[in-house]
């Protein structure tokens, strides 16, 4: 009996360590789980935080590159702005001027295109070659710059005043006669001269052909003549009558003959008013006796 109830105390004992070791295994797993839970909420929660971290970056990122592409847009537009050219007219061009001096004046202001210098027509030049002088002058020009702020600039500054900066210097007795030209490009000035250049063409060919059509007529008239005059000689010769010529037209009227016909149209009129006046003179006359007569007779009845 003894034996039985240590046995079964034995049992007991062991089946309580059992269940002891059970339930501290069953706590183990439950910690661990709880653990493995808790990493992958944490690991969830990072992930999270990493995504709106890589959202904030991507916002940051797009409004940066916004950003950029605007300052870009304004930067290119001052670049266009920068890029439109002006055109300064120039009314006055002094002698010996040329356009490497005009340059050399202007560019200190800003940067410089093209320069264009009318000269001066062909028959001031064939004047100047007969009187010993070879050299070109201009009358007008065009200079171009490359930003259109600064040619108003220098148009309205440099106006009405002097060329040169120094007493001494070259063209400063003379002075700038300027004029900012608005909404003027290149291309007008070349239409302008190409048109002035094709009526220069049409009417150097208008005068050739005048002059031939002249020159045609005159020949003509020479053979003609020369003709005629066979057929005269030719006529005399055979001896028949030959008329002479004859010349169809009016002499003009000297001045001396004008002075006379006016001094005769001057008596004509004169005696004209002096038969008005006698005649006048008569009728009146007649009437006066008519009157007489009449009133002398009424006294007498």
């Amino acid at each position: 009996m003894e034996r039985r109830e240590e046995d079964e105390d034995t049992k007991a004992i062991a089946q309580s360590e059992d269940q002891e070791e059970q339930d501290y295994d069953d706590e183990e797993e439950k910690r661990e789980d709880g653990d493995d839970d808790e990493e992958e909420e944490e690991e969830e929660e990072g992930a999270a935080a990493d995504k709106r971290d890589d959202e904030d970056k991507d916002v940051s990122d797009k409004d940066a590159a916004e950003v950029k592409e605007k300052k870009k847009k304004i930067k290119n537009v001052f670049q266009d702005r920068k890029c439109v050219p002006g055109i300064i007219y120039l009314g006055h061009i002094p002698p010996r001027f040329r356009p490497k001096h005009l340059r050399n004046l202007l560019s200190v202001y800003g940067e410089i295109g093209r320069i264009f210098l009318q000269p001066e027509d062909r028959q001031v030049r064939k004047r100047k070659k007969k009187a010993g002088l070879r050299r070109c002058d201009f009358t007008e020009g065009w200079v171009e710059f490359r930003d259109k702020r600064v040619a108003k600039k220098v148009a309205a500054s440099l106006h009405n005043t002097p060329m040169g900066t120094r007493k001494r210097q070259r063209f400063s007795s003379d002075l700038w006669c300027m004029k900012y030209l608005h909404r003027f490009q290149w291309i007008h000035l070349s239409e302008r001269l190409a048109y002035e250049q094709t009526v220069l063409n049409q009417r150097l060919r208008t005068e050739v052909s005048q002059a031939k059509r002249e020159t045609n007529f005159y020949l003509n008239n020479v053979e003609k003549s020369a003709r005629l005059d066979k057929l005269r000689k030719k006529r005399q010769r055979d001896g028949e009558q030959v008329e002479e010529k004859t010349w169809d037209f009016t002499q003009r009227q000297t001045e001396e003959e004008i002075q006379m016909k006016k001094k005769k149209k001057k008596d004509s009129v004169s005696q004209k008013h002096l038969d008005k006046a006698r005649l006048m003179e008569q009728k009146s006359q007649s009437n006066v006796s008519l009157l007489a007569k009449i009133f002398n007779s009424k006294p007498s009845q």
